[in-house]
């Protein structure tokens, strides 16, 4: 069974960049699709970026252009630089894992929450003004 474990939240200035990374343990972290969700509060879990085992990726709108999503099957670390921070972006974020291997341009499979079977507990990302 893989588990997931986030690491790098923090606290950042607006305009700032932090990495989160995401480290799994098991055997089959690199045959999967991996997600970088965030939750503020108040609001529902949503899809930032994600990554297939080819290295595809696909980004929300809200994060295209300053968010990148990428992975080290190797080392089975999954990581997310983000660069331009607005305060916007301040929520938990959360590393996941699905069953399947790629998405296939279905954008409506990895976008959903219930798409994912496994989960890290989070890290905190605040952006200040």
């Amino acid at each position: 069974q893989v588990q997931l474990v986030e690491s790098g939240g923090g606290l950042v200035q607006a305009g700032g960049s932090l990495r989160l990374s995401c480290r799994a343990s098991g055997r089959t972290f690199g045959d999967n699709v991996m997600g970088w969700f965030r939750q503020a509060p108040g609001k529902e879990r949503e899809l930032v970026a994600a990554i297939e085992r080819s290295g595809g990726t696909y980004y929300a709108d809200s994060v295209k252009g300053r968010f990148t999503i990428s992975r080290d099957n190797a080392e089975k670390t999954v990581s997310l630089h983000m660069a331009s921070l607005k305060p916007a972006d301040t929520a938990v974020y959360y590393c996941a894992k699905t069953p399947r291997t790629a998405f296939f341009a279905n954008y409506a499979y990895v976008s959903h929450p219930n798409s994912y079977d496994t989960w890290g507990q989070g890290t905190q990302v605040t952006v200040s003004s």
